[in-house]
């Protein structure tokens, strides 16, 4: 396993089949939704972003999806220190890849609003722009409405988690996905009439970025978290279950900018609890944390062909890492969330 792809490359041969499966530190495949060999009802396209602020405890998450059958839009504020979830979305039918997300995770603009919710990405450069806004949101605290104005830096010698891999029952059917940690964050937040402001040393994203037809039904387990330690970027992405994995995992830790790859990780989720604490384990003893959950940003929707459960638990993690060098590192606390997520579309 762990085959790691070194320059860049067509993602998909003329059969719609990836070329060469593994790893990455760089955005190396070529995303060309044409070569697919799968109805558009099939392919997914998604740009998630979440940024923890570690000073405010608070974690803002923004979702543009195009799922096929359906564009999904999403706004949420988990507030850690009342333990609590505010969220509000929005469905645009048969969007069938009309929303025309991008082909790459370079220099893009993307937006929408209804009157739910506004929503505006764009990248120039090392600079990412997320605004979004909700005016009807109803925050923990009681106050209505939430405005952010946010600026991510992603310096050139960051390295991202990149990962194709397919199905092994379905080889068309395939999951290219970059993950970005330690995106240093800026700017404003309103809640209500009032508003905070956000520093780079303190606020951090991490963005989801992931193309491809899946297979009907699925289960996955995902795990993030971006700081500092010991004065330097440092971040956790964690995460199984989703396709065949042999050509890879796309476990790793992030440590002064540079990715440090692990083997497979287990979560180890308390039965029909999921704000017990959680323990995380590595094949190789390179990762042993511990989860502490702080709030659970949950949902379940059965539409009979439609079923959707899923528990996006956000809490700290504490525990050791070790580098690719030996190195241990204590980790203490650091905010982070962790998913268990049901999909069956």
């Amino acid at each position: 396993m762990q085959r790691e792809i070194t320059h860049r490359q067509d993602l998909l041969d003329e059969k719609g089949r990836i070329i060469e499966e593994g790893w990455a530190r760089r955005p190396f495949w070529r995303y060309d939704r044409k070569k697919i060999r799968s109805g558009a009802l099939r392919i997914k396209e998604w740009d998630y972003y979440a940024i923890m602020s570690h000073e405010h405890q608070i974690c803002l998450t923004v979702t543009c999806s195009d799922l096929g059958f359906a564009g999904l839009f999403a706004i949420a504020l988990i507030d850690m220190k009342k333990k609590e979830v505010s969220q509000v979305d929005t469905i645009k039918p048969l969007t069938l890849g009309k929303l025309g997300l991008p082909n790459h995770s370079g220099d893009h603009n993307i937006a929408f609003s209804n009157k739910t919710l506004r929503i505006a990405y764009s990248r120039r450069e090392e600079r990412r722009r997320i605004l979004f806004a909700a005016p009807d949101i109803l925050l923990p605290d009681g106050r209505r409405g939430i405005d952010v104005d946010l600026t991510l830096v992603q310096p050139p010698q960051l390295e991202s988690l990149n990962i194709a891999t397919s199905w092994e029952k379905k080889r068309t059917a395939f999951y290219l996905n970059e993950k970005i940690n330690c995106l240093a964050a800026s700017g404003t937040v309103r809640f209500g009439n009032d508003s905070i402001a956000l520093q780079p040393h303190e606020a951090f994203g991490v963005l989801d970025w992931g193309r491809g037809p899946w297979t009907y039904t699925n289960r996955w387990y995902w795990a993030s978290a971006s700081g500092r330690l010991e004065d330097c970027n440092f971040g956790l992405n964690l995460g199984y279950g989703f396709t065949d994995r042999s050509p890879a995992s796309e476990n790793a830790i992030i440590f002064d900018n540079h990715i440090h790859k692990l083997e497979e990780v287990t979560f180890h989720i308390p039965e029909n609890d999921y704000l017990k604490k959680w323990t995380i384990t590595s094949s190789d003893g390179r990762c042993e944390l511990e989860f502490t959950p702080a709030a659970d940003r949950q949902s379940h929707i059965n539409l009979l062909l439609v079923k959707s459960v899923q528990h996006q638990v956000f809490g700290t993690f504490s525990g050791t890492v070790v580098l690719d060098d030996g190195t241990a590192l204590q980790v203490d606390s650091l905010p982070g969330f962790a998913e268990d997520v049901y999909n069956r579309y």
